[in-house]
Parts: C-alpha cells; structure tokens; sequence
C-alpha cells in the first residue's frame, strides 16, 4: 500500500502511528495510505519554516518571481502527469483536472509579476524637509487549510501569493486527495524554492487546530464549508491571526424571459453538473423568470440532462466523472429523497446510478427538480453534487430576492438579452461575484475571489492585490535628514503639516 508522507523542509517525512484511507472514487477501493500528522509533525515543519523564511523575505523580488516562473513551466510540462494524479484521487474527468491546475497556474502568473505589486508609495516634501513612503512586508510564516475539490488551484491560489510575497507557507491538503499538493510542493523545490518555505502537513481536526493554534502562524486562509469555515476564523481569530475563511455557497442563475435558452441550457449542462458538482461556484439553483419562461426551460433542460454522459475519469467522452468518497454520494442522495419529501417535483433523478465494471465506484447521475420552494431545507443547504433545483420567479424582483436573501452569497448570474436588467440586478443583488451570461463567474486571477454572507468570513478576498494585502503588512517611514538648522526648541506636541 503507498503511503502518502509529509513534505518537511524539502523531503518525506513522518512516524505518526494514525493514518486515513485514499479512495480511487471510480472502483471504490482503497488506492493509498495518508499519514496524519500530529503536533510534532507541525512543530518539525515550524522549525524549518522559521529558520528558511528571514533570508527568503531578504531575497529580492525579482529572483522570487524567478523562482515562479520556473515553477509555472514545471507545471506545464508535467500537466499530464499532475492531471492524471489529481483524477485519480478526486474523481474529475481529466480535462477538468487540468482545468483545475490552470485556474492555479494563473494566480502563479500574477505572483511573477510580484516586484510591480511590492511597490509602495512615495511622499516626496509632505512637510518641512520631510518625505513619507511605504513598504509591504512580509508576514513571517503564514498557512493555507485547502479542500478536496480544488487540489491543485486552491493550494497554488494561496501559496503563490503568499510565497512571492516573502513568506515561508505551511499546507494542510484535503486528506481525500492530497497527492498532487505533494507533487506541487516537490516541483517547487526542483524550481529553486529553498527548503523550509513551502512545507506540506497531513491531517485532520488535530491538525487543524495545532495549526490555529501555533503562535508563530500569522495568517490562516482556508477554503472549505460554511460551518468549518466559521469554527477556523473565530478559533484562528482568537489566537491573534489573520484569518481569510472561505465557505459554502447556492449560486443562483436567473433567467429572464429574453436569455438566449438554447445558451442558457448549454452553460447550465456545465455549470450544474461540471466536476460532479462539487465545486464552490457551481450553478444548482436555476430561477427562471415567469411562467413561460420556466416551461420553455424545462423542455430543453430535460433532454439535455439525458445526454449527458456520466464515466470514469479517463474517459474522454465524459461529461463528469464520480464524487469524491462513498460518504459524500450518500448524503447526496439524501438530499435527493430530502427534495421529495419536501414536496419538490423530482423530473430526473440521478441516484442509484452505476458503472458496468465499476458497480462500486462513487457515481452519481444528473438530477432535476422542479417547483422547489425557498421555504425547503434542500433549497437552503448546500448539496454540493450533480442536483440542479429549479425555483420559480414569477417577476425580476422575485428573482432578485432570492440570491440576496439566501445563506451563501458566494457567485450569482443573470441571463439576459437587456443591458438595463443585468446592469440592475448587478448593482442590486446581495452577492459577491456576479455573472452576467457566464454561469461560473469566477475572477481572473489579477482580480480577487471572494463571496459574501455565510460564504466568507473575513475581510480580504483571495488572490489578486487582496491577496498581497492579506500576506503583507504595511510599514511607513517619515523621514527627515537634519540640515544643522535646529532652534533648539523642544516639540512637546504632535507634529501635524499645518
């Protein structure tokens, strides 16, 4: 059985007696062992990172960003290989694996151009022989919580900023799959990043909160469920740090009666049943706009669903592969018989779906519902699979409610043919990302993601110049050169300009 280790200072590492099974989510079987770690594991991984990190911070800019762009062509030519890995343990179809590892790649982008975005501000005169300026510092050692459905993007989202802005950066992967956060940390390594800046740590709760807990940790940025995501930023607020905690999410789609259905339809294919679901800005909740609209919908939705094809992750003509674990199918198909109950209208139901040759793999079929109401608990709560719920919007004002009002506010989206209605509903919803005809409105990465609500806690979002703000700190400097003109006199007030 492969046993999956720690990455300390550069190397394997690890002797904890507990461990967590890996899955293969298309046979259902046992692929590897993880090593969780324990307070010593993190005690190991503080040291080197707190001994690396001072002459990582005193390393210029530039040569930083050098070390970026080595690791960014790295990644290209062994795309493949991370693709495949990532597949194996997580269960998305390859294409969507190397989506994954793009999305990542491109918060690495930004982070090359890291000496244009240290600069600070430059005062030249604010008084009397006086010049003010301002510099961005490093943290110190600062660390990242990921969750299984990005395990490439999200990790890169977070060590690529921070680790070009001078920190040393401690990992803690999804134990579900966390082979490739390995193989990345190991890649920066062969790209010239020093031992000691970018450790891997496996674990659990324990973990985590050794991690919260560690005084010498600065900064936490975790992505993961609302309720985790709650427990992280207060524990980790307590304990003095910085804390970006990124949770769960319904992201509407509303579609007027003017969208372009046949469109709406495609991007729903994807949006609703992309990655199996499981990804934090996909799109289960469709709101169709007026009577007509939701009947003319319907009928092009249901044929659409029965033609998506549901394979292994090596499948080529898949269209989504199986869910992460054997736990996660079933408590989507309890949220399906949920939705029945409640009294929804189940028009495709996606559960008992199987594979020839992999009966026991994680699969899931495609799932609709309609006549959902806002006043059902499957409607309130995040399913987080393969089930798109279709709620009815008898008006634009009905509509717009329903995204404002909801728990998450992580992404939105409107369909629509008229400027007038996008630029309102834009302006108005309650939400932090909001697409106007994209179904998956997730930020390039020079620009910064972030939802609002029980979607985030914090202040800052993540990547872009927020991201740089996050893993620095401001330091400004009055400074005036004496000129041999002193009075004398002693200033027993505050200096001001006036």
């Amino acid at each position: 059985m492969r046993i999956i280790d720690h990455v300390i200072s550069g190397h394997s590492a690890g002797d904890g007696g507990r461990t967590s099974d890996v899955f293969d989510p298309n046979g259902g079987t046992v692929q590897a062992q993880l090593r969780l770690g324990t307070q010593a594991d993190l005690d190991a991984a503080m040291a080197a990172a707190l001994a690396a990190q001072p002459a990582w911070a005193a390393t210029n800019p530039q040569r930083r960003a050098r070390v970026m762009f080595a690791f960014k062509t790295l990644v290209e030519q062994n795309m493949d290989e991370l693709a495949h890995l990532l597949s194996s343990e997580h269960g998305k179809v390859i294409a969507d694996s190397k989506g994954d590892i793009q999305r990542g790649l491109e918060v690495i982008e930004f982070a090359c151009g890291i000496p244009h975005v240290l600069k600070g501000e430059y005062t030249q005169g604010a008084g009397p022989g006086i010049d003010v300026y301002s510099m961005r510092q490093p943290l110190g050692v600062v660390a990242g919580i990921t969750p299984f459905n990005f395990p490439a993007m999200i990790p890169m989202w977070m060590f690529g900023v921070a680790i070009a802005c001078g920190n040393a950066f401690i990992l803690k992967p999804s134990e579900r799959d966390p082979s490739v956060p390995v193989r990345l940390a190991e890649l920066m390594r062969e790209a010239g990043l020093p031992d000691g800046v970018l450790q891997v740590v496996h674990g659990d709760k324990e973990m985590v909160d050794a991690i919260l807990d560690h005084p010498e940790i600065r900064a936490v940025s975790f992505v993961g469920s609302s309720d985790i995501a709650h427990y992280v930023y207060r524990r980790g607020v307590e304990a003095g740090k910085r804390v970006q905690a990124m949770g769960g999410a319904k992201n509407h789609g509303i579609v007027m009666p003017d969208a372009d259905l046949d469109q709406v339809v495609n991007d729903l294919a994807g949006a609703a049943f992309g990655s199996a679901g499981e990804r934090c800005m996909a799109l289960p909740v469709v709101v169709p706009v007026g009577e007509a609209t939701a009947i003319a919908l319907r009928e092009k939705l249901i044929p659409a669903i029965d033609a998506l094809r549901v394979g292994v992750s090596t499948d080529a003509d898949a269209h989504y592969g199986p869910v992460v674990t054997a736990a996660h199918k079933a408590k989507i198909e309890s949220y399906i018989q949920m939705g029945v109950d409640e009294g929804a209208e189940l028009v495709v139901d996606g559960r008992g779906f199987t594979l020839q040759g992999h009966e026991q793999g994680f699969f899931v079929g495609p799932t609709l519902f309609d006549r959902v109401t806002p006043q059902m608990r499957s409607y309130q709560e995040e399913i987080f699979g393969p089930v798109l719920q279709m709620v009815r919007a008898d008006s634009f004002e009905d509509a717009l409610r329903l995204p404002s009002e909801h728990q998450y506010g992580n992404g939105v989206a409107i369909f629509t043919r008229n400027g007038h209605a996008a630029r309102e509903f834009a302006a108005r919803v309650n939400v932090g990302m909001v697409g106007i005809n994209v179904p998956i409105p997730v930020p390039v990465a020079y620009h910064t993601f972030g939802g609002w609500k029980r979607s985030a806690f914090g202040d800052t979002n993540q990547h872009g110049m927020e991201g740089v703000k996050f893993f620095t700190k401001v330091k400004t400097v009055t400074q005036r050169w004496p000129d041999g003109g002193a009075t004398g006199d002693s200033a027993f007030v505050i200096p001001t300009m006036g």
